[in-house]
């Protein structure tokens, strides 16, 4: 009886004491992230993506490129004001902590940081390129200044926000795919020989009748678990009527004969052309600013969507260009009209590289794996990317803004219109998908907060 009364003693005290200790912790107020707009970084964005589109030699692979460095330095150039984000840098392939700061300004550090790092990695841009950006800077330091921030706050936060521009272009050099605008295609690669394998078309998307950066599968990637991934399976080449890899094609070439105008839509929306368009890592990048905008994320929150995104459909391009240039495997055209029907056109032009996996696929899926990650896959949006651009005569079709419920959406129509396009095979997509998925996973495996 004793020792029941005193268990109850004890039971009786620790009560008291939970809930003592649950009357500290609500009166003790918890820390809470400072509520900055998220204008600038939106601003940004765009800026960044009418910088890759007007520039000369606007290639998917180095646009992707531009973007991850772009989203780093965005949010390595702020992540120091916030008690919830953390820096990632000592995470990254190569790159060291960088060091933080206090009390600045962050929308002038975020703006120094990005004029600094797409001035650099923009050198053969058009002057008027070169102004608007730093008329960009000028604007949004005004601004600021209005608002009532000290002159020497504006000073330290930009001289801030440049430093970590520098040091992450110094680092970029070393990925080997510094200045890939200047050697976009290659003259002295060589091709392997055989009926299995991929040939630069005559008449394609691009007048350049040479591979596109082959050696782009090399670069340095961003977060050094994708570099473990391993290269994904390829059928086996056949002509067999029952086998795997003539069905993908003979998939390919049913539905291109017998396109609806709806499908053609679908088709010419992603098709995301480097000749008129921030290509293909451009179209997920304005999704990320256009998802930041919607939900008016906190200013932290929407540098770390841009660094993720980024990241994402770099290291995509990377790993997608990896897995091309390792089986050289040939688009549709060339196998239906050997084997299927010799007077086939598909309905998009080919692009200057082999087809297996899909690089639409690939940094779609990478880069909806990480808006994921921040808002979910449950939200309604429209992609509007191309609103405004006039009707593609040749094809008789209008550009004609997209409607979605869900992030992963966009993924899996993007990757389905290079098969309506005649272009890919499922094959393809499906890889370059489940690639695709596993590279933005990594990404957001990364210790992002505290």
């Amino acid at each position: 009886m004793i020792n029941l009364k005193r268990s109850c003693l004890i039971i009786l005290l620790f009560g008291l004491w939970a809930c003592e200790k649950k009357v500290d912790e609500e009166v003790i107020p918890e820390p809470t992230e400072v509520q900055i707009s998220p204008k600038v970084a939106h601003q940004w964005a765009n800026m960044t993506l009418k910088l890759v589109k007007e520039s000369p030699e606007n290639s998917p692979t180095y646009t992707s490129r531009t973007l991850a460095y772009a989203g780093v330095t965005m949010y390595e150039s702020i992540v120091s004001g916030s008690i919830i984000f953390k820096s990632v840098a000592s995470q990254l392939s190569g790159l060291s902590d960088l060091p933080s700061a206090q009390g600045l300004d962050w929308e002038t550090s975020l703006s120094a940081g990005q004029a600094g790092i797409l001035t650099a990695l923009y050198p053969h841009t058009s002057d008027q390129l070169k102004e608007a950006l730093q008329n960009l800077h000028s604007s949004i330091v005004a601004e600021r200044k209005a608002a009532g921030v000290p002159d020497s706050v504006l000073t330290a936060s930009a001289e801030y926000g440049k430093y970590i521009a520098t040091v992450i272009f110094e680092w970029s050099k070393n990925d080997n795919g510094h200045e890939g605008f200047m050697r976009t295609f290659d003259y002295s690669y060589t091709l392997p020989q055989g009926v299995e394998y991929w040939v630069p078309p005559r008449f394609g998307q691009s007048s350049i009748n040479q591979p596109l950066h082959p050696y782009w599968g090399q670069n340095r990637l961003f977060v050094p678990a994708n570099e473990q991934l391993e290269i994904p399976e390829i059928y086996e080449y056949s002509a067999e009527t029952s086998s795997a890899y003539y069905n993908d094609m003979k998939e390919v070439y049913d539905k291109n004969i017998s396109l609806t105008q709806e499908e053609k839509e679908t088709a010419l929306w992603w098709g995301d052309d480097p000749a008129g368009s921030a290509s293909p890592p451009g179209h997920s990048y304005y999704l990320a600013a256009k998802l930041v905008n919607q939900e008016q994320n906190n200013l932290f929150e929407a540098a770390s969507v841009f660094a993720k995104v980024g990241m994402a459909v770099s290291d995509a391009f990377v790993r997608c260009f990896k897995c091309k240039y390792h089986y050289h495997a040939e688009r549709p055209t060339a196998f239906i009209r050997r084997y299927i029907d010799s007077r086939y056109t598909q309905f998009w032009p080919e692009p200057p590289f082999p087809a297996f996996t899909s690089g639409h696929s690939t940094q779609s899926a990478a880069a909806a794996t990480t808006l994921i990650s921040v808002f979910g896959d449950d939200i309604t949006y429209t992609d509007d990317f191309h609103e405004g651009r006039p009707k593609d005569s040749e094809r008789n079709v209008e550009f004609r803004s997209r409607e979605f419920t869900s992030i992963w959406a966009f993924a899996e129509e993007c990757g389905w219109s290079r098969i309506l396009g005649g272009i890919h095979t499922q094959q393809d997509n499906i890889q370059g998908l489940e690639e695709g998925k596993r590279i933005g996973e990594n990404i957001n495996a990364l210790n992002w907060k505290y």
